[in-house]
């Protein structure tokens, strides 16, 4: 008898390339992703501005990228809110004391972002809500409140047109610098308390809906996908055990097993050894000798320092000098 509900996932010809980088966009569960990733040792830019919930804040940011339009001191995301200055359409971690450093920040990660989407292999987009809030005094979009009082915001859901549209023409945007990059669309299994569990799932089916549009409308001139990374939480992790404490959140289990799904997707077995050796050379390092002066262990370290340069020999591209050097601070001790 079964006692899970697996979610089918159709593999296609789309496949991650250790050798191309990889960019991630969107709420917390992209990081979650983007982790598994780094450790995967793929070249990862993942949220250069911090989580972005909705749609409209990512499209934002990536066409931003693609203008190029320089951040300024004057530039009107920035606002004071007695102790700091912070940008509505981004984390807290660009919060500064000065307009200069804020903008600078903010420049930063859209020159770092705009330089990983010309090159990279993959985009992968992580919508969170459907969900928006704008300034009632211009209507501005806002992608972080900065905990500011509710009064400010209006708040509305995106129609399911709106989001279709605005991705559709963006995507278009996307192939003209980089004609090779490959989409992966997937909606946050985090649901969304603040909003109710009702406007939540409101919010998660206009999200699918949408996507499904996208990538409907471009899959024979653009390679794009969609990860039921949504669908895998619900039907085959569905069961409170695979929750955080907060039973909001997966737990740490449950985001393993989605990334154990996606890298089955979308990892083709060559890349695969690469993140297996990768792997071994991590735990042998990881482990903790009785007694680290021995001429057995150190014999080891070497073991292992060899296969660093080899696997280097074959993925140039790789970047093991955090292992590389450990293995250095080692055998000098």
């Amino acid at each position: 008898m079964d006692f899970q509900t697996i979610v089918d996932i159709k593999k296609g010809g789309m496949k991650l390339d250790h050798s191309k980088g990889v960019v991630l966009l969107g709420s917390c569960f992209a990081d979650n992703m983007g982790a598994y990733l780094k450790e995967s040792k793929f070249r990862v830019v993942c949220n250069p501005f911090g989580t972005l919930y909705n749609p409209m804040s990512i499209a934002w940011q990536i066409e931003r990228c693609i203008s190029g339009e320089i951040y300024t001191s004057e530039s009107e995301e920035i606002f004071h809110d007695g102790t700091l200055f912070h940008s509505w359409m981004h984390h807290t971690s660009f919060s500064a004391d000065n307009k200069a450093d804020i903008a600078d920040k903010m420049n930063m990660a859209m020159e770092q972002t705009h330089n990983a989407l010309t090159t990279a292999g993959t985009l992968i987009i992580t919508f969170g809500t459907a969900v928006i809030y704008q300034l009632k005094s211009d209507g501005r979009l806002v992608a972080n409140c900065h905990k500011q009082k509710d009064s400010l915001f209006m708040r509305r859901m995106l129609a399911i047109d709106e989001i279709a549209e605005r991705w559709t023409t963006l995507c278009q945007m996307l192939k003209t610098i980089n004609p090779h990059l490959q989409l992966i669309f997937t909606v946050s299994p985090i649901r969304h308390k603040r909003d109710g569990f009702h406007t939540n799932q409101l919010s998660k089916a206009t999200l699918l809906l949408a996507v499904e549009r996208v990538t409907q409308s471009l899959r024979d001139t653009i390679s794009c996908d969609y990860f039921p990374s949504y669908e895998i939480m619900m039907d085959e992790l569905r069961d409170y055990r695979f929750y955080a404490d907060d039973m909001i959140h997966p737990s740490a289990i449950a985001v393993k097993h989605i990334w154990e799904r996606f890298a089955d997707t979308y990892i083709g077995k060559d890349d695969m050894k690469i993140i297996k050796s990768c792997i071994d050379i991590r735990n042998g390092l990881n482990h903790r000798p009785n007694d680290p002066t021995a001429e057995s262990y150190r014999n080891f370290i070497k073991t292992i320092q060899n296969n660093i340069i080899e696997l280097k020999s074959h993925y140039p591209y790789l970047d093991m000098d955090e292992e590389t050097e450990l293995c250095s601070t080692i055998l000098t001790k």
